[in-house]
């Protein structure tokens, strides 16, 4: 796994392939999507981490963005033409308290200028085309919305939710909720479930070291699961997980890491009622 702090101005999957032609590697795909306009930590995984990659995709997110109030655009963001134009009115003690407001259980719609699916096709593209299709609400959390600065007319806020979070939405609905147009200016994802920021490097750095530097910058493959309870496994056991056989575990129920009597990593495991269960096991050799 590699941390990779990406610029903005390049797309997600530009910066992976990027990022796979420095480690000459096979197989690779990033851990959540960040627009263009966006920057930040992006988690890429290589070879056998991409069986765990999912765990990152579920992973609850950290944003700091930039809003400006007082216009809302096509796309959310500083990318869209403008729509319409909003005086604004409201102190920075409204737009504190609003921001608190947002804080917990939600439904959200996805933007219509967003990377999600419909029938095999971005949602970008048929916005673009003046196509309307359905965008069906989903559940989300914001675990936190705390409003750094405001300097009229923008804000910084910092934003601690739950996967699929569209935080262009979040803006568009939080100039709404203040009588007031929004929208993103400015983008930065500063964590992923246990990972952060500041333990990620530029691509531009990734990219100039020498091929032995950059392969001491890969993190483990177990690495994103950290917060996940650990478990040790005798020799008979692992071999019988690795044969797809369920073993009795007096354990409680739940998801473990599992590894070997040499401490090598195993995979992801599910305990229910005392019977063990593989979900994602590495590959042996």
């Amino acid at each position: 796994m590699l941390l990779l702090d990406k610029p903005s101005g390049i797309s997600s999957n530009a910066a992976l392939q990027r990022a796979k032609r420095a480690l000459n590697a096979q197989k690779a795909g990033h851990t959540g999507t960040l627009d263009p306009l966006a920057s930040g930590l992006l988690p890429l995984c290589f070879g056998e981490a991409t069986k765990f990659a999912q765990v990152l995709l579920d992973a609850r997110k950290r944003y700091t963005t930039t809003m400006r109030f007082g216009a809302t655009t096509a796309t959310g963001d500083a990318e869209g033409p403008v729509l319409a134009t909003f005086p604004v009115a409201f102190s920075a003690a409204a737009l504190h308290a609003a921001a608190d407001s947002f804080v917990g259980a939600r439904v959200q719609t996805p933007h219509a200028y967003s990377a999600l699916k419909f029938e095999g096709r971005a949602l970008y593209n048929y916005a673009r085309a003046g196509v309307d299709v359905p965008r069906l609400p989903r559940p989300i959390t914001i675990d936190a919305m705390r409003v750094l600065s405001w300097d009229p007319p923008d804000a910084v806020i910092d934003i601690e939710c739950s996967k699929g979070t569209y935080v262009r939405v979040l803006a568009e609905e939080l100039g709404h909720a203040l009588g007031s147009g929004a929208h993103l200016i400015g983008l930065r994802r500063t964590g992923t479930g246990v990972f952060a920021l500041d333990d990620a490097m530029s691509l531009a750095a990734f990219e100039s070291m020498a091929e032995d530097a950059r392969e001491a910058q890969l993190r483990p493959v177990d690495a994103p699961l950290a917060a996940m309870p650990r478990l040790s496994l005798d020799a008979p056991v692992a071999a019988a997980l690795r044969r797809g056989q369920c073993p009795t575990m007096a354990v409680a129920a739940g998801l473990y890491r599992v590894y070997d009597v040499g401490d090598r990593f195993i995979g992801i495991a599910a305990v229910d009622s005392g019977i063990m269960k593989a979900l994602r096991l590495m590959q042996e050799g």
